[in-house]
């Protein structure tokens, strides 16, 4: 997928496909490789699929929040002139999309999220270790799945350098802060665009209990399991991921 990847003014993404525009939203253990079979899968099929990359580590401290990354993301989908969007996020990337819905619903036809954040408060702390030596960083990063030989060797060195290093480490506890501020439970039963949930029986971040909040709150959603899988379906079980969401997309006519 880095071979789509486009650089234009403070943007980088990467795009493919002509159709429906079809946003994701990558969490903090945000490569933007987790999505690479969604990516190529939706864009054979009829989507405009855009991945933008989000600055987590880039904005000043004070700017690094939730709140800032919807603005970010409100910034890009003016600079792309897209219209009547499909926000997927994962974990973070969840909560974003759910935050930019609240305050610029008229772009958003429809949402996607898979092992969401929005309202579980550990969802962030547990998602990413603090510090700790490589042993435990690499157990920490190996619990998000519910198969340890989804977390890399890259994946792990990945997390390990973030938490290692002071300025990313303060703006990770800065996101994980202001995304417990912006919990959004009570906003979801305003969000009356179709949305789509797709999650983990096993993720251990955003426990079930956490879809089938999403699932009552949000007025106009469908909940889908997939067994044997973490907190990252499109990474963990892309094959499924991409049927369920196609099937869906189908039956909405999106």
């Amino acid at each position: 997928m880095t071979d789509s990847l486009k650089t234009e003014g403070k943007f980088t993404y990467a795009e493919a496909g002509e159709g429906r525009p079809l946003i994701v939203l990558h969490g903090l253990m945000g490569a933007l490789s987790n999505f690479d079979k969604t990516f190529h899968y939706f864009s054979e099929r009829g989507y405009k699929v855009l991945i933008p990359e989000l600055p987590l580590y880039t904005l000043p401290l004070i700017k690094t929040n939730v709140k800032n990354l919807a603005k970010f993301i409100h910034e890009f989908i003016a600079f792309k002139d897209l219209k009547n969007v499909t926000l997927l996020g994962n974990s973070l990337g969840g909560h974003i999309a759910l935050y930019y819905t609240k305050h610029y619903p008229e772009d958003v036809n429809s949402l996607v999220l898979t092992g969401s954040s929005g309202l579980y408060e550990k969802a962030m702390g547990d998602s990413f270790p603090k510090r700790g030596n490589y042993e435990y960083i690499e157990q920490k990063t190996k619990d998000v799945f519910y198969n340890p030989e989804i977390a890399t060797k890259e994946l792990i060195d990945q997390v390990y350098g973030i938490v290692n290093n002071r300025n990313t480490v303060l703006k990770t506890l800065a996101i994980a802060k202001s995304a417990i501020r912006h919990n959004m439970a009570g906003d979801l039963p305003d969000m009356k665009q179709p949305t789509c949930l797709i999650w983990g029986k096993q993720d251990n971040v955003t426990p079930p209990e956490v879809a089938h909040d999403f699932h009552k709150l949000l007025p106009d959603s469908n909940l889908f399991w997939i067994d044997k899988c973490g907190h990252a379906a499109m990474m963990e079980t892309p094959d499924e991921f991409n049927q369920i969401l196609g099937d869906w997309f189908t039956a909405r006519n999106i």
